[in-house]
């Protein structure tokens, strides 16, 4: 008897061991699962509240300053931090076109100064640095044209298809500039793409898809950004130009636009037009009013970083056009005159004005 008791006894501890067993692990499963559910309210909260002040203050910030290599870094550092919220909330598409702009820029930076060095390279009769800079220029085309177009993708995610007749409605100006910079992005994509040689998948008619998609946004409130991108679309797509239109023209007025705003983003897309069309006067002279503006109209307080990435591209088309005639870059100061000029000036000098 005694033993039968003993054993039941044992049988209920044993039970009640198994049970406070089961109860500690359920308790425990329960509070980490709410430990899930609150990390996962605190990562949404502070993923909504980085979008929210990256958006409303980091890229206005950033635009009104004229360091591009600093933004150029930021771009870069940030954007895998900033666009992985979007696994806790909602996916941050419209800041995702201000940061692979801005990355595709630093990668196509790198492309231009590998194809200085190859340039450099041919000049010196040396192949192999000249094969190698071709190379590397190439895959930092095809780095930039990868980020150009997942800029245009969260673009059209967020404003919804371009180019269909119907525009989309903006909050603010913000919300409008970044549209611009979304379109801007696909057409880079589509140009990083051929130059690098390789298929990236961007489509072939983003060009025409942009043109259609700047009559949404005000001319002369964007500097005249939106007829100069446009125009640019005219003259390097063969029958896109519109009957009675004139892309160079339109290229002009915009520049005009452009400089008395000092927010000179035309002249870059009409230096794009005028090589594509191989005309090397019309270049010059862009960038010789690009230069001239410059020391005329200061930048636009707003949107100062516009023009200093107007600058930039313009010093390196006219880096590119020095390199390949003399060996080295736009001397310092010297940006809108060329290496014929100072001959010329050499040539018609008074020489008794020296004596």
């Amino acid at each position: 008897m005694t033993v039968l008791l003993q054993k039941t006894a044992g049988q209920r501890l044993s039970g009640m061991a198994r049970l406070r067993g089961l109860t500690a692990a359920v308790v425990a499963s329960v509070a980490l699962s709410g430990c899930g559910v609150v990390n996962h309210m605190i990562y949404k909260t502070t993923g909504d509240v980085m979008q929210g002040f990256s958006r409303n203050h980091t890229v206005p910030y950033l635009l009104e300053s004229g360091d591009l290599a600093m933004g150029c870094a930021m771009s870069e550092a940030t954007a895998p931090l900033l666009m992985s919220f979007g696994r806790v909330t909602d996916e941050p598409d419209q800041l995702a076109v201000m940061l692979y702009l801005s990355a595709g820029g630093c990668a196509e930076e790198q492309a231009r100064e590998y194809e200085l060095q190859g340039l450099a390279a041919l000049r010196a009769m040396n192949a192999d640095n000249a094969q190698d800079a071709m190379v590397r220029q190439k895959r930092a085309h095809a780095t930039a044209a990868k980020r150009y177009f997942r800029g245009w993708q969260h673009h059209n995610t967020f404003y919804g298809e371009p180019g269909t007749g119907e525009c989309p409605d903006f909050d603010d100006d913000l919300g409008e500039f970044i549209y611009l910079a979304g379109l801007l992005s696909g057409l880079q994509a589509l140009n990083a793409e051929i130059q690098s040689t390789s298929f990236i998948g961007v489509p072939k008619n983003v060009g025409s898809v942009v043109a259609r998609a700047t009559s949404c946004l005000d001319n002369e409130k964007w500097w005249g950004a939106p007829m100069a991108l446009r125009a640019t679309v005219w003259a390097m797509i063969p029958g896109a130009q519109p009957e009675g239109e004139n892309a160079f023209e339109r290229l002009e007025i915009a520049d005009k636009q452009g400089e008395e705003a000092g927010v000179r983003i035309s002249h870059v897309f009409h230096a794009i037009a005028a090589i594509n069309k191989g005309d090397d006067e019309r270049l010059r002279d862009v960038i010789r009013s690009h230069a001239e503006s410059l020391e005329e109209t200061p930048s636009n307080e707003e949107w100062r970083f516009v023009d200093a990435m107007a600058t930039q591209m313009i010093v390196a088309i006219s880096d590119r056009l020095w390199v390949e005639h003399n060996g080295y870059r736009t001397p310092m100061g010297q940006l809108g005159t060329f290496w014929d000029d100072q001959a010329e000036a050499v040539e018609t000098m008074d020489l008794d004005d020296l004596l």
